[in-house]
């Protein structure tokens, strides 16, 4: 089997040659910007060909995630209400302000029926490498949310096609050596905490359920069209967000206020047979379970402690069989700052786990940081291709 195909045979639930071994790296920054320091951050194409070249130099089965370039207006995914277009019920003023490392836009936005405020902040931690922040939210009241429900812009015409181009050019340039994914709109509940506080959201449920409700559904409605158009585009598999509703909530409250809305954007995603990846990187062992419910095809990473709460026999066990698990390689603490010993002792530990029954890939537990060594990386190959034949 080519990396393709054993990919795509996992993603199926059937078991191929062997377990497919890649690597999450982030297609902006990060490692990314270790090994390519002079690539221009915003060079989105290029950035996601080095991130193929450098997974096809360690010899991985390619798994290239598509995130920027491709998600603009880049509101959709990190932040805020659609500030890149103005119409004439919608009037968008942006001032630009610097403090030290980070930039600072503040959008006014003007409606017949009233205005709307939202701050996004963009911080470059190191050359090359930014973090994304909606640092005030748009949302506040019922009303607000009824403003941006009647008036946010939709999906311009010209989208899809434009995405469908990004997406072709890259799969050609992937061939036969792995698959490509992109970051498609995340699910309602981290959708939603892009538009309202987080420290209101993990409460509105109870305090409010006319507003949470109304909010959950405009958080899912206002993005599928740029999910569709995503998924037409020809993309191999939907990486979802799901980490803002985290264990820490509990299976009660998950299943019960959040899972409802989840269920029905993933059965939106994966309507034409397009699978999706729910990505929870943070405590995970209280709902896997309830991802069962969920019906997604795959969940990803099962981060160990202390990144997260996963322990990947326990979740193996509880999951018996019932969507792909992709995990769980600490990229902290193993990757980046661990040993060759522990990056061998690891690797091994989680392949031999994983691999029984299929249904499993490797990979790094989230995308790997600036200063992971190369040779802890050719480290992790070479362990998990001595033990991934089935």
């Amino acid at each position: 089997m080519n990396s393709r195909e054993r990919l795509l045979a996992v993603l199926r639930g059937e078991i191929p040659d062997r377990v497919p071994i890649t690597l999450f790296i982030q297609d902006q920054g990060h490692f990314l910007s270790q090994v390519y320091p002079d690539v221009d951050p915003d060079d989105y194409e290029q950035n996601q060909r080095n991130v193929i070249d450098i997974q096809k130099q360690l010899k991985l089965d390619v798994f290239v995630r598509m995130l920027f370039g491709l998600n603009d207006p880049i509101s959709i995914h990190v932040g805020g209400l659609n500030v890149s277009q103005s119409t004439e019920n919608w009037a968008v003023e942006t001032q630009v302000s610097r403090k030290e490392d980070t930039r600072i836009e503040r959008s006014t936005i003007r409606t017949p029926a009233g205005t709307l405020t939202q701050e996004m902040s963009y911080h470059e931690i190191r050359p090359g490498t930014i973090l994304y922040c909606c640092t005030e939210k748009p949302i506040k009241t019922p009303a607000d949310l009824d403003i941006a429900i009647r008036y946010e812009p939709r999906m311009p015409e010209s989208w899809p096609a434009e995405a469908k181009q990004k997406v072709q050019k890259l799969k050609q340039v992937l061939g036969d050596d792995g698959i490509l994914g992109s970051w498609t709109p995340h699910g309602p509940f981290n959708n939603a905490s892009l538009l309202i506080s987080q420290e209101e959201l993990y409460s509105l449920f109870l305090t409010d359920f006319e507003f949470y409700d109304k909010l959950m559904n405009f958080a899912m409605d206002r993005i599928l069209d740029y999910t569709r158009a995503i998924d037409e585009a020809g993309v191999d598999v939907h990486c979802i967000g799901g980490n803002v509703p985290g264990g820490f909530l509990g299976k009660q409250t998950y299943d019960r206020y959040i899972l409802p809305y989840e269920k029905r954007y993933i059965e939106f995603v994966q309507q034409c047979g397009t699978p999706a990846v729910y990505h929870n990187c943070g405590e995970i062992m209280n709902l896997v379970e309830s991802y069962k419910e969920l019906g997604v095809r795959v969940v990803e990473p099962f981060s160990p402690p202390p990144l997260g709460d996963a322990d990947l026999a326990e979740a193996k066990r509880i999951v018996d069989g019932d969507y792909v698990m992709i995990g769980n390689i600490d990229q902290v603490n193993v990757l980046q700052k661990g040993t060759i010993d522990q990056v061998r002792r690891e690797t091994e530990k989680a392949i031999k786990i994983g691999k029984p029954d299929g249904k499993f890939i490797l990979q790094s537990a989230d995308f790997l940081e600036y200063g992971t060594p190369m040779k802890n990386l050719e480290a992790y190959v070479d362990t998990a291709k001595q033990f991934c034949d089935y």
